[in-house]
């Protein structure tokens, strides 16, 4: 399953960081952040719960940007 999330980030690093966090999470298949988009497509592994999911790639981004957001 693929979904796609509005993201809230002040700078394209961090945005790079944001992908590279949301990758290391269990449950992501891959995860690509769009800077200019304010956009994060999120392919889940088969099975996982994408509420559960999210939460543990916003507590991952939010460990390097502590300020930016994900709405889902």
């Amino acid at each position: 399953m693929k979904k796609t999330y509005a993201i809230d980030v002040d700078c394209a690093n961090c945005a790079n960081k944001m992908e590279i966090a949301a990758n290391n999470v269990d449950g992501v298949a891959n995860a690509t952040v769009n800077f200019m988009m304010l956009k994060m497509i999120v392919d889940f592994e088969e099975g996982a719960e994408e509420k559960k999911v999210m939460k543990q790639v916003l507590k991952a981004c939010r460990k390097i940007e502590d300020d930016c957001d994900i709405i889902f």
